[in-house]
């Protein structure tokens, strides 16, 4: 979950992990902590047609439910990062 500031609505003040409720770390508007922001709109055939879900998970939180996949999910190591 994301909380802007209330006078500067794109200043990021607070990330908290949507699974375990653990506060990530934000220092002067920018996340320093790893974080999984997920936003999905679903369309048809499924029970959440035309809604809309966003939430962070920490690290911890997201290395727990991979591991309980019945496939992995697929993995590679980047050679140039941002």
């Amino acid at each position: 979950m994301r909380v802007y500031s209330e006078q500067k609505e794109t200043e990021l003040v607070q990330v908290v992990c949507n699974c375990c409720g653990k506060k990530l770390l934000v220092e002067n508007g920018s996340l320093i902590e790893e974080c999984v922001h997920i936003e999905h709109d679903f369309g048809f055939f499924g029970t959440k047609d035309g809604m809309s879900q966003k939430f962070d998970l920490c690290e911890e939180c997201y290395r727990k439910i991979v591991e309980g996949f019945s496939i992995s999910a697929e993995e590679w190591e980047r050679n140039e990062l941002l």
